[in-house]
């Protein structure tokens, strides 16, 4: 076991040091938004009445890698498998990089590898609360409208 701050653990993520699964990454990137725990605290207790919502990623297969859809983002289903027992997995023929430029509502992780992921996020976050600070591993860079 070993304690890091968000910051360092995504950089040790990006080292492959570490794994950890696209959500963690994504609640990482949130957590980068602070710089101690008491301001994490002070976020936390501002805005634990305001709600908040389940969520079910639902991915999206191209054939160079993947997308967690998120809710909010263009291209996340209207009726999701909240339940994840349906395992629902949308594809494309589209390449990664053409949805990313064809795309303009974003909320979604990048996944081109299992140490290549990158956050997008242009919507404004529900309840309050804060979206992530859009990081990248490795050399997803793409030249989107955010």
């Amino acid at each position: 076991f070993q304690w890091s701050s968000p910051p360092e653990a995504i950089e040790r993520f990006k080292s492959q040091e570490i794994w950890f699964p696209p959500p963690q990454f994504y609640e990482f990137c949130r957590l980068c938004n602070f710089s101690s725990l008491g301001e994490l605290q002070k976020f936390s207790s501002a805005r634990a009445l305001e709600g908040c919502e389940r969520w079910m990623p639902v991915m999206l297969s191209a054939p160079d890698g993947f997308i967690q859809l998120l809710p909010g983002d263009e291209l996340y289903p209207e009726d999701p498998d909240y339940t994840g027992e349906e395992k629902m997995i949308m594809s494309t023929d589209k390449k990664v990089e053409d949805l990313m430029k064809e795309g303009g509502i974003f909320h979604r992780i990048v996944i081109k590898n299992i140490n290549n992921l990158a956050v997008y996020v242009n919507i404004p976050a529900k309840y309050k609360h804060i979206n992530p600070l859009m990081l990248k591993c490795g050399n997803s860079d793409y030249n989107s409208r955010l």
